[in-house]
């Protein structure tokens, strides 16, 4: 009999999985298998938390088709090896990744082991979209426009979850624990809430996906699809996404209609861009995208960077965005791109080190879409246009959360605060902080700089 391994990495789904589909057509008997790789162990609790209750999921739908999930800890090449061998496994099959460690790696362990990389976590490979010179994209609009008219999208090609895998009884496998409670009722962490909550942005002639181009910025409101997390770990296929997005262009009721669906199918190729980026371009998350912006000497305030990181800036929006992302490990892109800006363009201090705040609160963290907007925000990254632009979290306040909802929410100091003053607290009169309880510079920060907009385009 012949048994194959199915290594799972960054695609815990069962839907689309073309590496399942070529290890049950492969094989016998298919071992469903994951590795916690101490390398790849996220410094977050919460993410880390994320992973192993979709794991849970995952190894539940796995015991529905007859089958279960096989995890085992420490390195990918010494514990397949092993796993090789006390199972009688012939050959191993995953989903190709694209970050410089895991691209090493898989090297490493397919000159050791028969390893079939199969499929890979965007719609379309990185290699497959380039000038024709044969150089990468650096500008956005010129990537979109070549992978609009040269991609595919056919519903036909989509593979639904097999019916039944046939998996040898008894294998041992590490149990999947939770390290701390953690709820997850914004992202409950499983392929079945992913898939539905992607029929629900994309289906029906009032879906959201046909307002999103005009909802998406709005703070006080929920405008986006909130599916980054499912799209980072694999619960969702970027493929059928991409695919739902077409559908629904299709079937839009009318023109305003079908530009909420190309909107939201332009996010997905933006996921795309900075996959694409990093996977010509591995040493991005050090080295700028432009070069010639690798010489901007960035301030040393850690001050300044641990009071932006805790929501004391002074600055509303800036602090309710980073008191989401602790809370939840969550924020909207608009509130992201104020807060990213902020930190660069006002604070001056370096994109690298926002980068990495980010990558170890977000849900979503992804190594290259995180990379990519920074770069981006901090204007030294993809399309020049971006070095010429800078978000004022006042006026961004004002335009997209004009009551203060959102800044009430998520900092509570202002609840009391009048519509007038809510986005600029420190313009209050004496009078209105005693009779609001906030006081600026005691209750809530006085704002660290009073220009948080730099010299360039506000926006």
């Amino acid at each position: 009999m012949v048994i194959a391994l199915w290594w799972i990495r960054r695609d815990l789904r069962l839907h689309d999985q073309i590496a399942l589909t070529a290890a049950l057509r492969a094989a016998d008997a298919v071992i469903p298998a994951f590795i916690l790789d101490p390398v790849l162990r996220s410094v977050s609790p919460r993410r880390q938390a994320f992973l192993m209750a979709a794991l849970q999921a995952l190894d539940h739908a796995l015991r529905e088709r007859g089958s279960y999930l096989v995890v085992r800890a420490g390195p990918p090449l010494e514990t397949l090896g092993a796993l090789m061998a006390e199972t009688g496994a012939r050959l191993i099959l995953a989903e190709e990744d694209f970050t410089p460690y895991a691209r090493e790696r898989d090297e490493r362990i397919a000159h050791q082991l028969p390893l079939h990389r199969i499929g890979f976590p965007t719609i379309r490979h990185p290699a497959s979209i380039v000038k024709p010179n044969g150089m990468p994209y650096r500008v956005f609009g010129a990537f979109r426009r070549m992978w609009r008219s040269t991609t595919a999208l056919n519903p036909n090609s989509l593979q639904p979850a097999p019916i039944r895998i046939p998996t040898p009884p008894g294998i041992p496998s590490l149990p999947l624990f939770l390290e701390r409670a953690e709820r997850f009722d914004d992202f409950p962490p499983s392929e079945e809430a992913a898939l539905e909550r992607l029929r629900a942005f994309t289906e029906g002639e009032e879906a959201p996906i046909y307002r999103y181009h005009r909802d998406r910025n709005w703070l006080d409101r929920e405008g986006s699809a909130r599916l980054s997390p499912y799209l980072r770990f694999g619960m969702l296929s970027p493929r059928r996404a991409a695919i739902a997005a077409w559908q629904a262009m299709e079937r839009a009721p009318h023109e305003e209609a079908r530009r909420g669906a190309s909107a939201w199918l332009d996010e997905l190729v933006w996921r795309e861009f900075f996959i694409t980026l990093l996977f010509h371009f591995p040493n991005l998350a050090e080295r700028p995208l432009r070069p010639e912006k690798g010489r901007i000497q960035w301030r040393e305030d850690p001050q300044a960077l641990q009071a932006w990181i805790e929501g004391h800036t002074g600055y509303p929006l800036v602090d309710a965005g980073m008191r989401q992302l602790r809370a939840t490990g969550w924020m909207p892109n608009r509130a992201r791109m104020v807060v990213a800006s902020f930190l660069t363009r006002a604070l001056g201090v370096d994109w690298r080190l926002g980068a990495q705040v980010f990558f170890e609160e977000l849900l979503d963290g992804d190594p290259a879409v995180n990379v990519g907007n920074w770069q981006w925000v901090a204007g030294v990254g993809a399309d020049y246009a971006s070095g010429f632009r800078a978000f004022n979290p006042t006026v961004q306040a004002r335009t997209w959360d004009s009551a203060g909802r959102y800044i009430r929410r998520w900092v509570p100091e202002l609840e009391r605060v009048p519509d007038a003053y809510v986005h600029a607290p420190w313009t209050m009169p004496e009078e209105v902080q005693r009779t609001a309880r906030c006081r600026i510079g005691v209750d809530y920060p006085a704002p660290m700089i009073r220009e948080a907009h730099g010299q360039r385009k506000v926006e």
